[in-house]
């Protein structure tokens, strides 16, 4: 004799997709932390060129401010070599902040790796339950 095989039951079949997607969310949560992790890192890099623009704006500033302008007070007035120093060490420290908020501000923050697997998994979803 040949024993057919039982159907699984619609409320079987419903709990079986409710396992599965339960699953799948909880996939696409991590995804989603672990891709938000990474740009946050990229962004703490990035601040990092800002504070180091800014230290290095303000180290410049002390050191050579003083010995540029003694040398310079011999052929310009005091006034005049401390102006085109300071001018000159104030344009090099907002370069390096200019290149920091650049970067940040061309940071793609998006999670773009989870949106397109969220689509897939909608669409998934979908041929699931039609």
């Amino acid at each position: 004799m040949h024993q057919r095989k039982e159907e699984p039951s619609l409320g079987d079949l419903f709990a079986d997709l409710s396992r599965e997607m339960t699953a799948l969310v909880r996939e696409e949560v991590h995804l989603a932390t672990t891709e938000i992790s990474q740009k946050t890192s990229q962004v703490g890099k990035d601040v990092a060129f800002l504070a180091a623009g800014g230290a290095v704006a303000y180290a410049g500033f002390l050191a050579v401010i003083g010995a540029i302008i003694i040398l310079l007070a011999a052929i310009l007035p005091w006034w005049l070599s401390a102006l085109l120093v300071g001018l000159v060490v104030a344009g090099a420290g907002y370069m390096l902040v200019k290149t920091g908020l650049d970067d940040i501000k061309n940071r793609d923050l998006t999670p773009r790796q989870t949106i397109r697997t969220l689509k897939e998994d909608v669409a998934w979803a979908k041929h699931q339950t039609s």
